[in-house]
């Protein structure tokens, strides 16, 4: 949920009006990464 609400202020940032693909694709980018074993 959080990808989401971050995806959706990097559209308002952009000034689009609606949420796009490459807006969530860039807000998955700052997710951070797992750490295995």
């Amino acid at each position: 949920m959080r990808s989401v609400k971050l995806a959706r202020t990097i559209a308002d940032l952009a000034g689009s009006e609606e949420m796009q693909s490459a807006h969530l694709a860039e807000a998955l980018q700052y997710r951070p990464k797992l750490m295995l074993g």
